[in-house]
């Protein structure tokens, strides 16, 4: 019996317009179709790339908040991002976001801090860091 590939899905977001940002920007969706694309367990649910945007709050995040709909409406099953500060800097949307986003069965992969939500450290460790951002 073959088992069901996990719907994965990336975020990705840089704050400015300017050139390296745009370069960054370029790299995150590259490497994550990349590395979604290449893990045999995976299915690619998505690349969501917000660019010269701010993360300080998520209403004019388009990208973000199309993620948000589409688990919602059972379309990923994990989402992957670079780090917390991609993701969202405003401690309490991070928070309340991961907490919906769990309580669907979705996981938040957060690479640089080495933070997976659905596991049990997940949130005290997703605290700390995400007040930082």
């Amino acid at each position: 019996m073959q088992r069901k590939k996990l719907r994965v899905a990336a975020y990705c977001r840089v704050s400015t317009d300017q050139e390296e940002q745009l370069l960054s920007y370029e790299n995150q969706v590259r490497f994550y179709t990349e590395s979604i694309n290449s893990n045999p367990e995976y299915e690619c649910a998505g690349i969501y790339a917000d660019e010269g945007i701010s993360g300080t709050n998520t209403k004019k995040r388009d990208e973000f908040n199309r993620m948000i709909m589409d688990s919602r409406a059972g379309k990923i099953d994990r989402i992957i991002t670079k780090s917390i500060s991609r993701f969202a800097r405003n401690t309490l949307d991070c928070l309340n976001y991961v907490r919906e986003l769990k309580g669907l069965g979705i996981g938040v992969t957060f690479e640089k801090e080495n933070i997976d939500t659905l596991d049990a450290k997940g949130e005290v460790l997703l605290t700390i860091p995400s007040s930082l951002a």
